[in-house]
């Protein structure tokens, strides 16, 4: 078990995080367990009666799971550390399966379920996922009704029970200094002689973007909400500062990005529009495209060619392009990373594979780079590419005639976007 440590010199505040390098792909069932656990007591004490204790130390307490991580975080006063740990431990270790609190959270799981399927929002995350995956992709790797009502409680307490036995991170940030820290954690939280290995991850790869496809859901309103999809070249530090003057420039400083200037303040054909090139979160990566063009369902044959036109064709603006560059500039000076951010940032920039802050290369190579920096990159990823366009709107608006001027239709249903 490694520790990371930074000390709060300003208050007696501790903040605590257990991290394992495993999520929801490595099994499904470690979010309900995650969620589950808020309800439940051991042979001893209620769930309520946890509860009261936390309350009246101060502290809180929580456990999250991602696709590829684990966390149990800690908040709270440093005089109380010792007895809110060993609280948590004890849940943790002891804590005995409820049927009833069972029954109600799959209730309430399954009413949120159903309730996305009606949110525009969570449609067209599920279509922007198979558009980047495929049919098989992280948004609807879940369970079917038919599993979700096979989850045992003993399942999800075998799950709590073990989770101290899989390797994880100690960070902490609190009065302590790093030694004392691994010290008092050492006495408080009991890891075995050796790990357990982590369940195998389920592996999800990002599909060529080889021809231009379209991706509708139908959802009842007057307007269509288009996003542009695009799988990109693998990950590469070196892009970052003319991908993030490329970002200002291009798509993601408001009102003065060519988009919104273009699509919306010029042309009136958007009420929000954006566009970002996404670099991922870990270095075995690809890069991911996003547009976006939030507009009137009938101006949709006026929305898409306009994007397009800007994809295709950058518009040179060299009061844009100093906008950018002080945009980033007055970001990077005006940012401080403080506190346990500073353990986040240096675990972040680990799974890149960075040995120092991006931030300050982006910084020192503003001053080299101008729109030709921009145009060539905007040129080479961009320009004349087939994207997929991930289109939610009325079908009694949009006609299947319209959509398929601009690919390939495919019109998955809701089972298929959502697993369920």
């Amino acid at each position: 078990m490694d520790l990371l440590s930074i000390q709060n010199k300003d208050n007696s505040i501790f903040r605590l995080y257990y991290r394992f390098d495993m999520g929801s792909w490595n099994n499904k069932l470690l979010p309900i367990a995650a969620q589950y656990i808020q309800f439940l007591g051991t042979k001893t004490k209620t769930a309520e009666d946890f509860s009261k204790e936390f309350y009246k130390l101060a502290t809180s307490y929580s456990i999250s799971t991602g696709t590829e991580y684990t966390q149990v975080a800690f908040s709270g006063l440093q005089e109380n550390f010792g007895a809110s740990i060993k609280l948590f431990e004890d849940l943790l270790a002891n804590c005995q399966p409820d049927e009833q609190a069972l029954a109600g959270f799959k209730a309430r799981l399954k009413k949120s379920r159903e309730n996305a399927k009606l949110n525009k929002a969570s449609i067209a995350s599920a279509l922007r996922s198979y558009a980047t995956y495929g049919p098989s992709n992280p948004f609807n790797y879940t369970f079917t009704d038919a599993e979700l009502d096979a989850i045992t409680a003993d399942e999800l307490i075998s799950i709590l029970h073990s989770l101290s036995n899989y390797k994880h991170t100690v960070l902490y940030y609190g009065p302590q200094t790093a030694q004392q820290a691994a010290l008092t954690v050492a006495q408080l939280h009991k890891t075995p002689a050796a790990f357990m290995p982590y369940p195998a991850a389920k592996v999800f790869t990002k599909v060529p973007t080889a021809t231009n496809r379209v991706f509708f859901a139908n959802y009842d309103m007057v307007q269509a909400e288009i996003y542009w999809v695009r799988n990109e070249d693998m990950f590469n530090a070196a892009q970052t500062p003319e991908i993030e003057l490329f970002n200002n420039y291009f798509g993601t400083s408001g009102f003065t990005s060519i988009v919104l200037q273009n699509i919306r303040e010029a042309k009136g054909l958007a009420y929000s529009a954006f566009a970002v090139y996404q670099q991922p979160v870990k270095k075995d990566d690809s890069n991911l495209f996003i547009g976006y063009v939030g507009t009137q369902a009938d101006k949709l044959n006026e929305a898409i060619p306009a994007m397009n036109d800007l994809l295709n064709k950058l518009p040179e603006s060299e009061k844009g392009v100093i906008g950018a560059k002080d945009n980033i500039r007055k970001s990077i000076e005006t940012e401080r990373v403080t506190q346990d951010d500073i353990l986040f940032s240096y675990l972040a920039a680990q799974r890149l594979g960075l040995n120092y802050d991006a931030r300050k290369t982006t910084f020192n190579s503003l001053d080299k780079m101008d729109f030709k920096t921009i145009n060539a990159f905007h040129q080479a990823q961009l320009a004349n590419k087939p994207f997929a366009y991930c289109i939610v709107a009325s079908e009694k608006r949009v006609s299947d005639t319209d959509l398929k001027k601009y690919g390939q239709l495919i019109k998955p249903d809701m089972k298929t976007l959502f697993g369920y």
